[in-house]
């Protein structure tokens, strides 16, 4: 890994289907620094627990050829923000990259390619809706970078405190 960097790199985004897979075993090794583990909490958890829900889709995030992050696409109606946005949504929960691979740009360039691959694989969506925590500063920019839109409306409903509720619309409205 030494030597890549976001400027050169592929980065694209896969679903992990089988709990035994290197990916599955790349995102379980996932290490975050001890200030955003309030944001994401525990990556082997999470892992399982999107496997383990039919609403849900694991996503690997690799650069290159080497899995630099993860997050959940979550499909429940009332996915992340708890009531319908009235488009069909996919919401994205426990993102993460890799402590070792912040500060590249994966980030951003996972959300492009999880939207790329949203409207490839689930064109019945309309909008990706996402949270995040409002004293999360790279994060949010990341997030804007990326194309999302914050709307301006907080959700309360996070353990870690007030998050900013972000869109991005995957078609025309």
């Amino acid at each position: 890994m030494a030597g890549m960097s976001a400027v050169t790199a592929r980065v694209r985004v896969e679903p992990i289907v089988d709990p035994d897979s290197p990916a599955a075993r790349a995102v379980r090794a996932m290490r975050v620094a001890p200030d955003q583990y309030r944001y994401v909490g525990d990556t082997a958890f999470n892992l399982g627990d999107t496997l383990r829900d039919p609403m849900s889709e694991a996503m690997a995030v690799v650069a290159d050829d080497a899995v630099v992050g993860f997050y959940r696409l979550d499909f429940a109606p009332n996915a992340v923000v708890g009531r319908s946005l009235g488009f069909p949504s996919v919401g994205i929960r426990a993102f993460v990259i890799d402590h070792s691979q912040q500060g590249r740009g994966y980030g951003r360039m996972a959300m492009t390619a999880c939207c790329d691959d949203l409207r490839l694989r689930h064109p019945d969506r309309a909008v990706v809706v996402l949270t995040v925590n409002c004293i999360n500063a790279p994060a949010i920019a990341a997030y804007l970078k990326a194309g999302f839109t914050d709307t301006g409306e907080l959700f309360h409903g996070g353990s870690a405190g007030p998050q900013h509720v972000m869109l991005q619309f995957l078609r025309k409205q």
